[in-house]
């Protein structure tokens, strides 16, 4: 019986070993299957992000009193006692008049603040609306105010350069500097404007408990607090606060387009300066300054709303802010 339990040692063990060998193949495929499942999960974005970005503030077409009303209405309806208990909202503010820096903790005492928008608003002008996340106030809006002026400065250079280089005398020639020159004069005085920390703030976004929103609201100097609960993301979400002076029928813009917080935060609609024209007659757009070509392709886009300092998704996580 020696030899023959010396056979049967072997292929006993050779069975088992067949077997762990086959449970390890069987775990590792259990294992794949759920890696996969987990990475489908992953890939299945919620439809917020994967669909139309969320759109809070006022749009064209729409009244800008019939707007202001509604937001009153629904901070109203945020903070009825009878109404189910909300956590921190994102809210926009949109203020009176321009401000400077300086009035904006009082403002916004209560709420912690992720973005402002500015412009410089000169008389008769166009000018460009500038979005500055915000970490601490009022030193990151004089920051990126300072960025602006820089941003400013270099246009202003380019447009006086684009005008040294036409040449001829000719009507389209001479409408074509006047242009130029009038550009950089407006590029000039929103830089000086900006490098004086100017009264030019219309708008924030905050985010605080309804009540602290209801605080802000009554404070002296803002128009209205628009409650977002449906915002989920910054990234998100577009802004659109009217300016001061707007009190209508909010008119369809120049150009350009609503851009998602590009640089992770809220975005509003593009405000350009009116197309200017080249010698022969084609628009030219700040875009275009960067090559320095006076025949610019008209069908180009039209720039997008600035961003001064770092995007505001930074801004969420910096701050301790919950993107969701």
């Amino acid at each position: 019986m020696g030899p023959a339990e010396d056979v049967r040692g072997p292929v006993a063990g050779a069975t088992v070993l067949r077997s762990l060998i086959g449970l390890a193949i069987v775990s590792a495929f259990a294992l794949l299957l759920a890696a996969i499942w987990v990475s489908q999960r992953d890939d299945d974005s919620p439809s917020e992000i994967q669909g139309d970005p969320v759109r809070v503030g006022v749009v064209q077409g729409q009244s800008v009193p019939g707007y202001l009303d509604h937001a009153r209405e629904e901070l109203s309806a945020l903070t009825d006692p009878s109404a189910p208990a909300a956590g921190d909202t994102w809210a926009l503010v949109s203020l009176d008049d321009y401000v400077p820096p300086g009035a904006l903790p009082a403002l916004f005492d209560g709420a912690a603040v992720a973005q402002v928008y500015t412009r410089v608003p000169l008389a008769g002008k166009h000018t460009q609306v500038v979005r500055i996340p915000v970490y601490r106030l009022p030193a990151d809006v004089m920051s990126g105010m300072l960025d602006a002026a820089i941003q400013r400065d270099q246009e202003k250079a380019e447009y006086l350069q684009l005008g040294r280089r036409l040449t001829g005398d000719d009507a389209n020639v001479a409408r074509a500097r006047r242009a130029y020159q009038s550009a950089a004069a407006q590029a000039g005085a929103e830089a000086d404007a900006y490098r004086s920390g100017c009264a030019c703030v219309f708008a924030a976004v905050i985010r605080a408990a309804p009540a602290a929103l209801q605080v802000v609201a009554e404070r002296a100097g803002v128009r209205a607090v628009d409650p977002a609960p449906e915002v989920r993301r910054l990234d998100h979400t577009e802004f659109r606060p009217p300016l001061p002076e707007q009190d209508g029928t909010i008119p369809a813009e120049p150009s350009g387009s609503p851009i998602p917080v590009p640089n992770g935060g809220s975005a509003i609609a593009s405000r350009t300066p009116a197309p200017i024209l080249s010698a022969s007659g084609l628009p030219v757009t700040s875009d275009s300054l960067a090559s320095l070509d006076p025949l610019p392709d008209p069908s180009a886009a039209a720039p997008e709303e600035r961003t001064a300092v770092p995007s505001a998704s930074d801004v969420s996580a910096a701050r301790g802010l919950p993107s969701s």
